[in-house]
């Protein structure tokens, strides 16, 4: 199943100097596609196009339904609410349960505010708010670079995990963290 179709996409802040022009990819379930290059190269811009933050100067694209991991969780969640609640704000929690188990987080965790989690916990709880939503396509901003390697690896084989369920768009700096998971790499690379 095509979980993300981008057509011949031009796209940049100026007229004369664009990020993207006859950009084409395709995701399906059970992919991961990751999305590597310096920074200022269009990386995280790619993720506003397909979100719909902003919009092309020529091409299109299809995105099924889709959720978003951030690559700060500190800033992807507002300081002074539970976690418990920032999911319910955007999603139900029918099942969270199962989900919490399948990703060893405790259900304590649930009920506290970001600051009061470590970088790894915080993580793990943007991925299952993420999860929980039931998206087809999972847009994966840098999620392992505020953590050490022990925690980075723990993420990316749970989000690994759900590869049945959905398709994974990856921006990543690591290489070798690409190569180690991706089904295929798109480097980008600076124009102008």
């Amino acid at each position: 199943m095509r979980v993300l179709s981008i057509k011949n996409l031009a796209f940049g802040y100026e007229k004369d100097r664009l990020l993207f022009e006859n950009f084409n990819l395709e995701l399906h379930r059970g992919e991961i596609v990751a999305i590597v290059g310096p920074s200022g190269v269009g990386k995280s811009t790619l993720f506003e196009l397909i979100a719909g933050f902003l919009k092309p100067l020529r091409g299109s694209i299809e995105a099924a339904k889709f959720s978003m991991i951030f690559q700060d969780p500190y800033s992807s969640f507002h300081p002074s609410y539970t976690i418990i609640n920032q999911i319910k704000d955007v999603c139900s929690i029918d099942g969270i349960e199962a989900i919490t188990k399948e990703m060893d987080i405790d259900l304590q965790l649930l009920q506290k505010l970001p600051h009061e989690l470590s970088g790894g916990q915080l993580q793990r709880c943007s991925i299952l708010r993420a999860i929980q939503m039931q998206p087809k396509l999972l847009l994966a901003d840098e999620p392992t670079s505020a953590l050490d390697n022990i925690t980075s690896l723990k993420v990316m084989q749970l989000l690994l995990r759900y590869l049945d369920r959905v398709g994974i768009l990856l921006i990543t700096h690591d290489l070798a963290l690409a190569r180690w998971c991706a089904d295929r790499i798109i480097e980008l690379e600076g124009r102008g």
